[in-house]
């Protein structure tokens, strides 16, 4: 069983900033980048090499979460284009009426559920390769190899065509996936909000976090650093006084795997896709070609 895990935000936003062309309902609405989030979908669901059985997508609806809560200037809804903001519920309908389940997330991040699918279907018995699809690097800290009773995690970025394993994780970054956390909390996450500290960039961050293992670990002591890190005093300075933020961004940066989704990875088995539900929808948007498309996708339930 491999499972696939769709970050939908992300989908939702690449759909809307496509250079596709535009798509209004018949009482004027933009839907756009909710027709586009399920004709990914059905393309995915059509590709014989990934054999998706077994699916879910995690939206973010409201861009809200507990992380607003604990520092200021975390992303949130301030700024999204109003029309694509209406299209956050149409969505998920359209997803849900295509048979695909939704995981709808409020005080939560869709990255936080895709984080919690892979921990939890990790261990399923059936599982041999859960996949990841999606081109955020904060998901780079779900990766896995696999262990015994568990399987492997890999993240898929179908724009570039990569499937990033443990060892792309650190050709990539030059940590593991354990460490990208505390990558972005010295680096900074510009995508959500954070700045992390002053002067620190990937190939610094990656020197000390290979060097001591941990934020905790790293040495105040500009001496005591790897001598690759170029101007170590003035950032040793610059870390020492700044490790409470650092580890508060290292707890914002940090995917949680508590999330609320299915416990049981059999609820995302794929079963009969559209049907009347999905047809009487898009005949509302004006989409009727997308009920007929997943019509000719149509599995036995």
């Amino acid at each position: 069983m491999r499972v696939h895990l769709v970050d939908g935000t992300f989908e939702l936003y690449r759909a809307h900033f496509s250079p596709r062309p535009s798509r209004t309902a018949p009482d004027g609405r933009d839907v756009k980048a909710a027709v586009g989030v399920v004709e990914q979908l059905l393309t995915l669901l059509g590709e014989a090499d990934e054999a998706v059985t077994h699916l879910a997508v995690a939206f973010d609806n409201p861009i809200r979460s507990f992380r607003n809560e604990l520092y200021d200037g975390y992303k949130s809804d301030e700024g999204v284009p109003p029309e694509l903001r209406a299209q956050f519920d149409l969505v998920e309908e359209l997803v849900g009426a295509l048979g695909v389940r939704v995981w709808s997330m409020r005080d939560f991040e869709a990255d936080d559920a895709l984080a919690t699918a892979a921990h939890v279907y990790g261990r399923a018995p059936a599982a041999e390769q859960i996949r990841i699809l999606s081109p955020d690097k904060d998901l780079m800290q779900c990766v896995s190899d696999g262990e015994a009773g568990r399987a492997r995690v890999v993240v898929v970025d179908r724009i570039r065509k990569t499937v990033v394993d443990e060892a792309g994780v650190v050709a990539k970054w030059g940590v593991g996936p354990g460490a990208i956390a505390s990558l972005l909390a010295l680096t900074g996450d510009s995508a959500d909000g954070f700045p992390g500290l002053p002067g620190f960039g990937a190939k610094t961050a990656a020197a000390l976090l290979s060097a001591f293992g941990t934020l905790e670990a790293i040495p105040d002591d500009p001496a005591k650093w790897p001598k690759a890190v170029r101007g170590a005093e003035r950032l040793a300075k610059i870390f020492a006084a700044s490790r409470a933020e650092v580890s508060l961004y290292r707890t914002l940066a940090t995917l949680r795997t508590d999330a609320p989704i299915d416990a049981d990875a059999d609820a995302l088995r794929v079963g009969a896709l559209g049907g009347p539900a999905l047809a009487a929808l898009c005949q509302k948007l004006g989409a009727e070609r997308v009920s007929e498309r997943a019509d000719t996708l149509r599995r036995p339930v």
